[in-house]
């Protein structure tokens, strides 16, 4: 018989919390759950981001298979962040934070 996770199983909460519990982080989610953006457009988007912080929150989702980078080949040419599937899998943990937080806030 298969158990369901239980809060106190941090071993599986952990790597979850190593994702999304960064400043920042959970913004430029729900930023990209709409549409690909430039990374002017995320910067604007989750508003006083330094663009170093902004690069390397990018290169830590890039890493962890949230996130894609897609570079456009136009005139100038330019990148664009787009989530991947495992990103969007993320989207309902976040309703759920903007959800408490609105009720408790």
């Amino acid at each position: 018989m298969k158990t369901s996770p239980t809060l106190t199983s941090c071993n599986t909460l952990a790597p979850t919390l190593a994702i999304i519990g960064d400043k920042w982080t959970p913004l430029l989610i729900h930023a990209l759950s709409q549409e690909p953006l430039r990374f002017c457009q995320l910067q604007d988007a989750v508003g006083g981001i330094n663009p170093r912080t902004l690069s390397a929150r990018l290169s830590n989702l890039e890493h962890e298979g949230i996130i894609i980078k897609v570079t456009r080949a136009t005139m100038p040419p330019h990148t664009e962040y787009a989530l991947t599937p495992k990103g969007t899998d993320l989207l309902p943990i976040l309703r759920g934070m903007f959800d408490w937080g609105h009720k408790y806030h």
